[in-house]
């Protein structure tokens, strides 16, 4: 058989909530259809014909029973927008409707008889006797005209039914196997949205700019506004219930950010579960696909933690194959900088230990030097933050430093004091052959400046007697590209060292991140770093993980902050949305700890018999995760804590502490503890007086974690306290 006779097979968005709601056996049969279909369309038994009066729309035999419905796109390529029992195809053809949306140039498809089961569906007689006026509830929409719908992008079959809905249930079902655009715009105008809102925030952003043939079909298909698979994809994911990790393609938002050329630095930003992560493995595989032949320079992919990095390394993989792993380095952040200090062998045979075990040595060494004045965590910060970001680390150059951002403002005699327990500090961990993550990262920027710095000299004065080392001549810089995702957690060493691994130029660097998610303290200023993201940023506003009701709620734990963009702006989370509907969060109290752990358990056994449910919960504080698994453990619930490596085991309840949620999700959640004098920390209420500007950004950070962890629920959100509950949680709960 010739190429020619093989076909390309796509499923068109959606059609995966039909397959999942047929029987076992047909789910099977559409597996091998597909096989079938790809090999030869044509083949007698597959039965492919055009249905009657209809150009587009075929259908071919799945079972005696079933069949499936393509819709022809030209040449020898098909999209799957249905499978039917075969009595549906054939009997009732005026209930599919299929077109080309003139606001995005991309293919729909819609089953009058399934998007709405609405009293003023088509399938649905209408009354003899209509009920008075007076009576009759209010459309949800009624503000709103067709016209208006129709600029929106509402699926043209869809608009008089849309304006004729009374009740948010009946919204909910028309919605729910819409297309995409038609069901985000809809619910963005039920939330309270205006006409001009959603067309700036939902419409605008996927609106082409295209000639729109309303006939041509092939065109269509290629426009990112199509949402269906690549013509490779197998079914297998779909039948078995993964389809939200199989699909690849992009929202056209966030396709037009990964595929843009920049002039420089770019940055991403946007609330949890908008896609940032998604768009920054886009870009990484969009930047391999286009390195030139030859350049032996890897790209480089790196992020905060490094259970975050293996992550993002199993997604690379599922994303591009592994060839793709062949030419991106993904590495945490820290593990980046050791390994540069490692192969100079600057930092010897120390050990590295973290913030946390660093402010313990500082506390060790105030009490024995009985040292009262200073608070161990001010005094790690002034030495990461201010001291070891300087160049000439001396006496006389931290007597000059500004120290913009710390705060609390000190004299002579007081950076004197400071500067002598840093000596002391400092000459602790040379004893204890230690040095922290902090001084590891400086080293590193320091070494990689230094290296740009020869290899700039060298390309500007290749002749140059000081460049006499001929192996100066051979270096290049590590990376061509730098990707990095949750940028808002580096330090600013972190991003000098990144700044100095590669060149300046078109694409350089790509960054995603969230202000609102920061949750370890780092602030930067990126255009005071030779990182110039102006002109250069983008938002994502939909959130494709958490509903509606569980959004609301965590966007109010972040209370009227005002957060910043990496730069001298500012950010907010305007228009961020999500077209999910799920219950509200529950808030429940308990009077003391012990009665807070049964609450825990009682509701997580309720969870655990539903069909292999994803569980976890969440505490603010490390002693309370023995505490929930001891409690779990005795109801007979299997639970496992969350360690820096991630989860310890698959199938069991997590538990863990805020910070290490960072990056996960799951169907069912518990937040717990969340009491004034845990969430914020009783000690935060020190500085109010003392440092403002620490104490605004300590209560900054805690809502930072509170909103983390409430934005991993996926369906379902249950908050509990014991005594008092925290200032963060609504009043109107």
């Amino acid at each position: 058989m010739s190429v020619q006779d093989g076909a390309t097979l796509r499923l068109l968005d959606k059609a995966d909530k039909e397959i999942q709601k047929l029987p076992r056996t047909i789910k099977g049969a559409i597996y091998e259809f597909q096989h079938k279909f790809r090999k030869n369309p044509d083949a007698p038994g597959l039965r492919l014909k055009q249905l009657r009066g209809d150009s587009q729309l075929y259908s071919a035999r799945v079972t005696d029973s079933y069949r499936a419905l393509l819709l022809h796109a030209g040449n020898r390529d098909y999209i799957l927008v249905a499978v039917k029992d075969r009595k549906d195809v054939y009997d009732n053809l005026d209930r599919y409707r299929y077109q080309i949306n003139q606001v995005t140039g991309g293919i729909e498809f819609v089953d009058l008889s399934i998007v709405a089961s609405t009293p003023v569906s088509p399938d649905v007689p209408k009354p003899s006797a209509p009920a008075p006026e007076s009576a009759r509830p209010a459309p949800l929409l009624a503000g709103f005209a067709e016209e208006q719908l129709r600029e929106l992008g509402v699926a043209g079959p869809l608009i008089k039914l849309a304006l004729k809905i009374t009740t948010e249930e009946d919204l909910l079902a028309l919605v729910e196997f819409a297309p995409a655009l038609t069901e985000e715009v809809l619910l963005a105008l039920h939330d309270g949205k205006t006409y001009d809102e959603v067309l700036e925030q939902v419409t605008r952003p996927v609106r082409t700019d295209d000639e729109i043939d309303p006939a041509d079909y092939a065109t269509a298909l290629a426009r990112p506004a199509t949402k269906v698979t690549t013509e490779d994809t197998d079914l297998q994911s779909v039948l078995d219930g993964d389809f939200g990790r199989w699909k690849v393609f992009l929202h056209p938002t966030q396709r037009k950010i990964v595929e843009r050329d920049y002039r420089g630095p770019a940055r991403v930003s946007g609330g949890p579960g908008t896609g940032k992560t998604i768009v920054a493995l886009h870009r990484v595989k969009h930047l391999v696909d286009r390195l030139p032949p030859g350049e032996d320079r890897p790209v480089l992919l790196t992020t905060f933690n490094k259970n975050l990095a293996a992550d993002l390394r199993d997604r690379l993989l599922e994303l591009g194959g592994p060839e793709i792993l062949k030419r991106v380095d993904i590495v945490n952040i820290d593990k980046l900088a050791t390994g540069i200090v490692s192969d100079t062998q600057a930092g010897g045979r120390r050990r590295w230990i973290d913030d946390e075990r660093a402010v313990r040595e500082w506390r060790e060494l105030l009490l024995e030097l009985d040292e009262d004045q200073w608070d161990p965590q001010f005094l790690h910060d002034e030495w990461s933050q201010v001291i070891l970001g300087l160049g000439e680390r001396s006496r006389t150059a931290y007597f000059r430093a500004r120290r913009a951002g710390r705060g609390r403002n000190i004299g002579r005699a007081q950076r004197s004091q400071i500067w002598q327990l840093v000596e002391k500090f400092t000459m602790r961990l040379d004893e204890k052959n230690l040095w922290t993550y902090r001084q590891v990262a400086w080293e590193a920027a320091r070494l990689e400046l230094e290296r740009a710095s020869k290899i700039k000299a060298h390309a500007e004065s290749p002749l140059n007697i000081h460049l006499a080392d001929r192996s100066i001549a051979r270096e290049n810089y590590r990376y061509g590209h730098v990707v990095v995702d949750e940028a808002q957690d580096l330090n600013v060493a972190h991003w000098r060292m990144l700044r100095a691994m590669v060149p300046e130029g078109d694409n350089d660097m790509f960054i995603a991140g969230d202000t609102h998610q920061r949750i370890y303290g780092n602030y930067v200023t990126l255009g005071s770093l030779g990182i110039n993201i102006r002109g250069r940023s983008s938002r994502l506003t939909l959130s494709y993980r958490t509903t509606h009701e569980i959004l609301g709620s965590a966007l109010g734990l972040l209370g009227d902050e005002s957060w910043d963009d990496l730069d001298d702006g500012k950010d907010d989370l305007n228009g961020y949305r999500s077209v999910l509907r799920g219950p509200r969060p529950v808030f429940r109290a308990a009077s003391t700890w012990p009665d807070e752990l049964e609450l825990i358990a009682e509701q997580v056994a309720e969870w655990a018999g539903t069909t292999a449910p994803s569980i976890a919960v969440c505490v603010p504080e490390r002693s309370m995760v023995a505490d929930v698994e001891s409690r779990l453990g005795k109801a007979g619930i299997r639970a496992a804590s969350i360690g820096p490596d991630g989860p310890k085991l698959d199938d069991a309840v997590h538990v863990g502490t805020m910070h290490r949620f960072k990056g996960l999700e799951y169907q069912h959640m518990v937040i717990a503890g969340i009491s004034e004098g845990t969430v914020p920390r009783a000690f935060i209420q020190q500085y109010e007086n003392a440092d403002p500007v620490r104490h605004r950004r300590e209560l900054q950070q805690a809502r930072s974690l509170l909103f983390v962890a409430a934005t991993r629920a996926r369906d379902t959100l249950l908050i509990t306290w014991h005594g008092r509950p925290s200032r963060f949680l609504p009043t109107d709960r």
